[in-house]
């Protein structure tokens, strides 16, 4: 494929939106934060933007969905042991708007982010 195809392609898929910032490549336990955990988040409607700017504040949060079910939203966090998740659960319970949280420790990623394998069947048509 031309050089300048690529290009054009990575410029218009950035456009897009379609990439992601290459942070997302970064391993959080090569930074010192081996343990990952997801915490479901029950908040009070009412206040959902101080809830966004609370979690956005905790560079602990990685990540956060809207979610159906018992739990509003879901949140991706990275702690560097137990103590430290105890601290940062704390610090989401006193963001205003948070009502209860739910979280589940992962022992092990079984199977990592995989964008590939959507890219590999759409190119192959």
């Amino acid at each position: 494929m031309a050089r300048n195809t690529v290009h054009a392609r990575l410029r218009r898929m950035a456009v897009e939106d379609a990439l992601k910032p290459f942070s997302r490549r970064v391993d959080p336990a090569a930074l010192g934060y081996g343990l990952v955990a997801f915490m479901s988040l029950t908040m009070s409607q009412a206040e959902p933007e101080s809830v966004h700017e609370g979690l956005l504040a905790l560079p602990e949060v990685v990540e956060v969905h809207y979610t159906t079910g018992d739990a509003d939203l879901l949140a991706h966090v990275v702690a560097k042991d137990t103590t430290d998740l105890h601290r940062i659960t704390k610090a989401i319970l006193a963001i205003d708007g948070v009502d209860r949280t739910s979280t589940a420790i992962s022992l092990a990623e079984v199977i990592p982010y995989r964008p590939r394998s959507l890219l590999h069947r759409l190119a192959n048509g």
